[in-house]
């Protein structure tokens, strides 16, 4: 009966559509068992919807003209997927530009609170569960804010886009209705990655000096829904694998679950090293662009564009490195392109917990290079706002022991300048505080070989020996302080800064800051400050939003 029911749906939804377009995705196709007889691992030879089989019983997507439809009974909230290590369920790359879209989340692998559960499962590291591959070109899309994708501890993503074949995760209103605006969010909820990484709101015996580090029963609950939908993540295993995201983009996500609860572009929770990340983009995103809760995951060719909170947020621990990374803030909202912490729930911990933390190299230490944050300083309709969705557009806020080594930055609300708000402690490009201001002082927190180019240099207090932030950082970089009312820093605009041509680094021997040749040397064999230049655009071909042939809108600052 199950079988001719799905078969029925089938055809009655193919019958639905239209001639041309994606069809009627407004169709509650549900998913049910369907006879996989004539296919090659479910389904018939012209289902090209993915497909797994659940005690027997095989789940595929429906056809709906070029796209396949997923309901709650191929995947949910509380109906994950389940499958056998080493059979990942595919999301083929759909003919005709075919979407996958999900009536409700997608979870893959179970969740897990307790130690008994996962060592009977045996669920131990990233491979040992569930996983799903998404081939290069393929879109998956969300309907709604209340949906999102998980990916549990022990379980893996394979997706391995290609430089003109990205893989797009984004809602049905971009990819099939195209009713949105290039700037809109909260049309899906976004990303989560749950491993076994480090994460100091878990208890540890050991020290990364010793490599020692041991824990037990360590399970923090993840942000998004609560009740059978929680997820959590942590664990003493920084170099596990999550799988591999290439050139991979997650568009018009966030939602706020509730207060303080809010899912970002891409969650990356203790995601170990082990995971491949590489030519990644947030883009449009209500709250964080990636935000990584401990573990030692590494990302490189970063690009975070419109996110409205911050573009990189770090807590928890975080170890990994950021290397290539564009952050371009909306004209009008976008709050930090860096907001790093160096322990999760800093505020609730007595001095000497932080002290400890610290000593036992618990704290975040994470590697940024060749950064660029282009800032824009806030405003809506011309008038200051001192919020914008979550607060002003900032460079770096460097807090709670977080002690980073930053190379080869480029940072500067140069464009539009500082709109002087009531609280002039907005707008600015560096503040470090708390333990970063000593370890400041005593080399563990490093910023160097870069050029920072603001009206509002820094703010905070002083190192403790006196010297001010901006000392600390002329000593090490270029820095100018640009006009209050803005100004041009992009090639052949302005004799005293010429740092930029639109979002590309001008080769050093073309810029100027305060009028002459950069003093210093890009450190780490590097060739340029920035994360890209003209003559190596590593964004061309799959990125979203700079190219004028694929983008909604133009750059702000052109």
């Amino acid at each position: 009966m199950k079988k001719l029911f799905a078969m029925t749906a089938m055809a009655s939804a193919m019958a639905l559509v239209g001639c041309g377009g994606g069809g009627d995705i407004n169709i509650n196709a549900q998913n049910n068992s369907v006879d996989n007889s004539t296919g090659n691992g479910g389904g018939t030879p012209s289902n090209a919807c993915a497909s797994y089989s659940d005690n027997g019983v095989t789940q595929q997507g429906s056809l709906d003209g070029v796209n396949c439809i997923y309901g709650p009974d191929f995947v949910s909230l509380t109906n994950p997927i389940e499958t056998p290590a080493g059979n990942p369920v595919v999301f083929a790359k759909l003919s005709n530009g075919g979407v996958h879209i999900f009536r409700d989340s997608l979870v893959v692998g179970k969740n897990y609170d307790n130690d008994a559960d996962l060592n009977a499962a045996g669920i131990t590291k990233g491979g040992d569960g569930a996983s799903i591959q998404i081939e290069a070109g393929t879109t998956l899309a969300f309907q709604s804010s209340d949906d999102y994708m998980v990916i549990n501890r022990g379980s893996q993503i394979i997706a391995e886009g290609e430089m003109n074949a990205p893989i797009t995760i984004t809602s049905v209103s971009d990819a099939v209705e195209d009713s949105v605006d290039p700037e809109d969010v909260q049309q899906w909820g976004g990303l989560i990655i749950n491993g076994f990484g480090v994460t100091n709101k878990c208890s540890y015996t050991g020290s990364f000096a010793n490599n020692n580090l041991a824990t037990s029963d360590c399970h923090v609950a993840a942000e998004g829904k609560a009740g059978a939908g929680q997820t959590h993540y942590g664990g003493d295993n920084n170099e596990d694998s999550s799988g591999t995201l290439e050139y991979f983009i997650v568009k018009h996500t966030g939602f706020e679950v509730e207060e303080d609860n809010e899912l970002n572009g891409i969650s990356f929770n203790a995601v170990g090293s082990g995971t491949t990340v590489d030519y990644l983009q947030a883009y449009s995103t209500y709250d964080d662009g990636i935000e990584f809760f401990g573990g030692a995951v590494n990302v490189g060719h970063y690009i975070g564009m419109y996110v409205r909170d911050d573009s990189i947020d770090i807590d928890e621990g975080y170890r990994g490195t950021i290397d290539y990374a564009l952050v371009i803030q909306s004209e009008n909202d976008g709050n930090r392109c860096v907001e790093s912490d160096g322990i999760g729930s800093y505020s609730s911990k007595d001095q000497a917990t932080i002290d400890d933390f610290i000593a036992r190299g618990l704290n975040s230490q994470a590697t940024i290079k060749n950064l660029t944050c282009i800032v824009s300083a806030t405003e809506v309709s011309g008038q200051p706002n001192g919020t914008g969705t979550h607060d002003p557009g900032q460079g770096m806020r460097i807090r709670e022991a977080h002690f980073p080594t930053i190379q080869n930055a480029l940072i500067t609300t140069a464009y539009k300048g500082d709109v002087k708000l009531a609280d002039d402690d907005y707008n600015y490009c560096v503040r470090i505080d708390n333990e970063g201001l000593k370890a400041a002082q005593d080399g563990d927190l490093k910023i160097e070989s870069s050029i920072i180019a603001c009206q509002d240099m820094t703010d905070g207090n002083d190192l403790p020996n006196g010297t001010t932030q901006l000392q600390f950082l002329q000593a090490s970089n270029d820095t100018y302080q640009s006009l209050e009312a803005g100004e041009d820093p992009t090639a052949d605009a302005n004799a005293n800064l010429e740092i930029l041509k639109g979002f590309y680094s001008l080769p050093l021997a073309d810029m100027k800051v305060n009028g002459a040749a950069p003093t210093v040397t890009p450190a780490d064999g590097r060739a340029f400050i920035g994360a890209v230049t003209e003559d190596d655009d590593w964004t061309a071909g799959w990125a979203y939003g700079l190219d004028p042939a694929n983008r909604g809108q133009g750059l702000w600052f052109e």
